[in-house]
């Protein structure tokens, strides 16, 4: 027997004795098939003067019109000045909180503490967008807000950050770091656990402090982990949800917020350009996989790291 048909042979024995596993990896292929490959061919309205009567095939070819409107396009700079800000401000500030917090839950001793700040953590995590913009307001609202009523009994004047158009920036990225610190700690602590102990004993024999076992021992064990996660932050650096950004967004402070997912919504949703929007999205898209390539390379050449 020809050695290809004899590594089918085995590799169709492996699949069968696994089929339990198979099967539950086939729910989320499909998933993923249908919702996001599936749908993949309607990005050619990103070049046509899409008609839905005509259907997307019937719809007439206009080649990159929709990119240059954009491009030449009067919000340009400004939405795609505040995604990258606004992205690039949280990977800087937002990216390190996670590592901290996960060396901070391995430092400490106590069990039952850990446990129960990590799990507090977590909380944020799985609230919704409109129960973070709520208790944001619960907090900043100039008339019923913790702050400004604090500011009222010390005798200092209300402010309104929801209607700031400096403040936008700061809050949006101070609350996500809130929202997510303890999620994304969760990969830093699974790999920090994968660290032989042997190596902290070691140290402490050899007079090491705390710091010292967390700048030689755990960050280094955990220097490959935090490259693959800062590779897919760099991966998604043009990408920023719309609904929370929604949610906090109003005419007084949209020259600060208005980013490209809310400006896609706006002009597609609710102005009926789905091939103008659709040709926004994809440069989106483009920018993210470009970057993702550049990341990629460069700690490939540094840390000898990479997603490939």
């Amino acid at each position: 027997m020809p050695p290809s048909e004899t590594k089918k042979k085995s590799l169709w024995k492996r699949m069968v004795s696994c089929k339990e596993l198979y099967l539950m990896l086939l729910i989320p292929v499909v998933w993923y098939i249908v919702f996001l490959y599936t749908p993949m061919y309607g990005i050619i309205i990103a070049f046509k003067d899409y008609r839905a009567a005509k259907g997307i095939w019937g719809s007439e070819w206009v080649g990159f019109k929709h990119f240059d409107r954009f491009f030449s396009g009067f919000y340009f700079d400004r939405i795609v000045g505040n995604t990258l800000i606004i992205n690039i401000l949280a990977l800087l500030f937002g990216f390190p909180f996670p590592i901290f917090f996960a060396l901070l839950l391995g430092e400490l001793r106590s069990t039952r503490f850990r446990k129960v700040l990590q799990n507090v953590a977590y909380i944020p995590h799985f609230l919704s967008a409109v129960i973070i913009v709520s208790v944001m307001q619960l907090i900043f609202n100039p008339n019923t807000g913790v702050y400004n009523m604090i500011r009222q009994f010390l005798g200092l004047a209300t402010t309104n950050y929801f209607a700031s158009v400096k403040a936008f920036k700061p809050m949006y990225i101070v609350s996500g770091i809130w929202q997510n610190m303890g999620w994304d700690a969760i990969l830093y602590i699974a790999a920090l656990a994968g660290i032989d102990t042997a190596l902290y004993e070691a140290a402490s024999i050899d007079g090491a402090g705390r710091l010292q076992k967390i700048w030689h021992i755990s960050l280094p064990g955990i220097s490959s982990t935090i490259t693959i996660m800062l590779l897919l932050r760099c991966g998604q650096i043009m990408n920023i949800g719309y609904e929370k950004v929604l949610l906090m967004q109003n005419s007084l402070n949209q020259a600060s917020s208005d980013v490209i997912s809310t400006y896609v919504y706006r002009v597609g949703i609710l102005e009926g350009n789905f091939d103008y929007s659709t040709a926004i999205s994809l440069f989106n898209s483009v920018c993210n996989i470009v970057l993702l390539v550049i990341a990629n390379f460069i700690a490939k050449r540094v840390n000898e790291t990479s997603l490939w």
